[in-house]
This record gives structure tokens, sequence and C-alpha cells, in this order.
């Protein structure tokens, strides 16, 4: 694949969340990614990969790439479970932003956070606007992010409102479009022609006190965990997976951080559940071995279903390195919603089944 002629190019390519959603639309892509095993697993999944870091790269280096840029950058400083870095930094992030605006080199600036992870989540605006300089700009802008960085997706709104493009931000909860897990993100859609706008849920949002069958009976109803991935809870959709790991497969925080052991173990006790059956003896679980029976967890490939990846979705690295890429990624059923909305596209039959 010549990966200078994609129609897209994905600033932090991971996996391929957005990238696997994007080749079912029919887009081609481009993907940057720094980690060796995230790259292998994009190209076993014949994704066009760059392995290298992002901020060695611009807008000429993919001179086809005008229809579409993707970015995910790394949530980890932002994370309400991380150390809160790129949270304290915030307002010097957003003043950082406004000074790119007005083409001011804050190369200097970005080198000198604790975290350089923090100062990442601007790559996406350095992308737009050497676009815009350069003549070319992009069509359309897709960015997703942990909620709290919202902030910055409508500090970058303004901006490129006033260069031309319309612009949508907001926050969208993943059981909304089928995903069995209630993952919330921030997501940013910008479009040079036409309106920007989020997608329409599919399906009806997770709370607590109302049964899956109720609700907006105009909507599908969520999937549960057990759904899902064939055991677990029955009676919401998973938490939201997260880069967390223990003896032999995830930790219970890999499946939604502070509280969710809790509410694993409480659903289970409770009879609100479906018991891991997929092999004939729990002592044969290796996370089982030297452990208490009664533990929970959750496996790369049920992580990777969670996140609404099919089953045939190969991922390579040792286990936390394919734990840590399936808690990164994008889930690519809310990608595709997402990429559907900006580009006015029809989704995809397996999407829509």
């Amino acid at each position: 694949m010549d990966v200078s002629n994609a129609d897209a190019v994905d600033l932090f390519g991971g996996p391929g969340g957005w990238d696997w959603a994007a080749q079912r639309l029919g887009i081609t892509v481009t993907g940057i990614e720094k980690d060796h095993a995230a790259c292998e697993t994009r190209r076993a999944a014949g994704l066009g990969t760059v392995e290298g870091d992002v901020r060695d790269y611009g807008p000429g280096d993919f001179p086809a790439a005008r229809y579409l840029k993707i970015g995910s950058p790394p949530c980890q400083p932002y994370a309400i479970n991380g150390l809160g870095k790129g949270r304290a930094a915030l307002d010097n992030v957003l003043a950082l932003a406004r000074r790119m605006a007005n083409r001011e080199d804050v190369s200097r600036d970005l080198a000198a956070f604790e975290d350089e992870r923090i100062g990442l989540v601007l790559e996406p605006l350095r992308w737009a606007l050497q676009a815009i300089d350069q003549k070319r700009p992009y069509e359309a802008i897709t960015l997703e992010q942990v909620p709290t960085v919202l902030p910055v997706w409508e500090a970058l709104a303004i901006i490129l409102r006033a260069e031309g493009y319309s612009v949508a931000t907001g926050k969208l909860s993943a059981e909304e479009w089928g995903v069995p897990q209630t993952r919330v993100r921030a997501i940013f859609v910008a479009r040079l022609h036409g309106e920007a706008r989020l997608p329409s849920p599919t399906h009806r949002k997770y709370r607590k006190a109302v049964a899956q069958e109720d609700g907006d009976q105009s909507l599908r109803p969520w999937v549960s965990m057990a759904e899902g991935i064939g055991w677990g809870m029955t009676h919401r959709p998973g938490l939201t997976v997260t880069v967390g790991t223990g003896a032999g497969g995830a930790d219970p925080s890999c499946v939604g951080g502070s509280g969710a052991r809790a509410t694993l173990y409480g659903e289970r006790d409770s009879g609100r559940w479906v018991p891991f059956n997929r092999l004939m003896s729990v002592d044969d679980l290796p996370a089982y071995k030297g452990g208490r029976k009664d533990q929970i967890r959750v496996y790369a490939q049920d992580a990777a279903l969670l996140q609404s990846f099919t089953a045939e979705h190969v991922f390579c690295g040792s286990r936390t390195q394919v734990l840590t890429q399936i808690g990164n990624a994008f889930p690519p059923r809310l990608a595709e919603a997402v990429l559907c909305a900006a580009l006015d596209l029809r989704p995809s039959l397996r999407s829509v089944a």
C-alpha cells in the first residue's frame, strides 16, 4: 500500500479503531503510530501504517489526504484515573492553542511539559493550520478524547470556525451506538463544506433505574456485557475498557477504572450475571491458578469485543501490550457513526446489523 496516497491520515493510529471503521466505509487511511506492537496489529489488519512520531511529520508528507484527518491523542495525562498532569495544565494548553492560531511557534513550550503527551493534544491543530497555510485545507477533521479534553476541542472549534470551518463538539456515550460498554468520549467534527454534526443515537442510553426494554422505543435497546461477550453482567453494558492488567487477564479495573471492581462483583453477587463457561473447568484458567476462584478476569478477546472489534481482529504483542492497545482504542462502531455523520456517508451493512 502506498501510504502517501491514502484518503486520510490518522495522527495517532493505535491498533486501528478509527481506521478499521473507515476502511469498512471505503476510505483508505494511513495511520502514524509510535508503538511497534500497535503497528504490527495495524499491518496484520491491512491498514496503512507509518511507524514513527507524529511530530516528525506534517500535511506535506501525505499530499493525497485532503479528504479527512483523524486523531485520538494519548489520553493518559487527561484521564480521571491517571495522574491528572494534563488536567492541571489545561489552562496552559488552551493558551498555547490561541498562540498557535496566531501562527506563533510554541514548540519550546510544548517540549517543556513534564509529560510530553500533554502537548500532543494540540498536534491536530498544528496539522490543520499547516494544511490551511499550504492552501490545501482538510475537507473534514474528526477527533476524540476523554471528556476532560472537551474544553480543548471547544477552543479548537473557535479557531477553526475563524478559518472557515463548521464545527460540532460534544460528549458521546458508546452504548448509544450499540457498543456493549458505557465509554464516554469528547468528540470534535469539523467540515470545510457543509454543516458539521455529531451522529444521532441508534440505541437507548443506559440508565441505572431504567430497564433495557424501556425508554425511547424508536431506538434499539442498549447491549449488555453478557450479550456482547457471552458472559458477565446482564442488566447493563460493560464498563469503560481502560488500561489495567492482572495475572492472566485484565483486572476488573480494565473495564471501568475506579468502582469497576465493586460494580462487577455486585452485579454477579446479585444474580444479574451469566457465568464464564468457555472452558470446562475454572481451574484451567491461568488467572485462577494460585488465586481465588471467585475472581473476575476479563481477557483480551473479551475486552476487544467490548470495544466493538470483531472476533477476527488480530492484536499483536505481549498480553500487556495487547490490553494496552485495546484500552487505548476508539470503539470502531462509534468511530463509524462519527465518520458517517462527518462525511454524510451511509453506515456499512455490518454496522447496521
